[in-house]
């Protein structure tokens, strides 16, 4: 198996690249965390049509994520949530 080595604007590049994603994902993280507080606190009988199969969507989406991502978006909302308090 032949190793590679990386140069050091190579290391550089992935280090930086690697920062924006875990940037990115804290704030989908934080995004999908208030979006599943905000539909567990919804009283979807009271939407309109239209706003109620959005919801559903927004729903669905959530409930297909696995269960330590979902686990995670709620931990960041609710340290959110603390930090504002």
């Amino acid at each position: 198996m032949p190793t590679t080595i990386l140069k050091e604007p190579q290391v550089f590049m992935l280090r930086e690249e690697m920062e924006i994603l875990m940037n990115e994902r804290q704030s989908l993280l934080n995004a999908t965390g208030a979006a599943a507080v905000f539909i567990a606190k919804l009283d979807s009988t009271l939407l309109p049509e239209s706003v109620r199969q959005a919801a559903q969507v927004l729903s669905y989406s959530i409930n297909k994520l696995p269960e330590e991502t979902l686990r995670d978006a709620l931990e960041k909302v609710r340290s959110e949530f603390i930090a504002r308090a």
